[in-house]
């Protein structure tokens, strides 16, 4: 079965099994999440396509980790004036592994 779903604003395709990484979710690590904004859900007979959403389907999904993603680095710099800045950035984000896409 697969299904698209919202998760912190951005969409994913996802399958049962399934690891993803998205922007930082609030949770304790091993807490369950569940979504409800699935716009498509694919089974072997069907596709449901919503309207915008898929009327009772959600995506029931463990948090694996919180992690730190990779740094990235910002640069400023002005000509002729000797003006340099640099700072760094790390994202926060929350790894999740599908569990169930259920019809409610």
């Amino acid at each position: 079965m697969l299904a698209v779903v919202k998760i912190a604003g951005k969409q994913y395709k996802v399958t049962l099994g399934d690891t993803i990484v998205v922007d930082h979710i609030d949770g304790d690590v091993g807490m369950n999440q569940s979504f409800t904004d699935v716009y498509l859900v694919k089974d072997d007979k069907s596709i449901k396509i919503g309207t915008p959403t898929v009327k009772g389907y959600s995506v029931v999904a463990n948090i694996s980790r919180q992690l730190k993603g990779e740094k990235i680095h910002v640069r400023r710099y002005k000509s002729k004036v000797r003006y340099r800045k640099h700072i760094g950035f790390r994202p926060h984000l929350t790894e999740l592994t599908v569990e169930k896409i259920k019809n409610a």
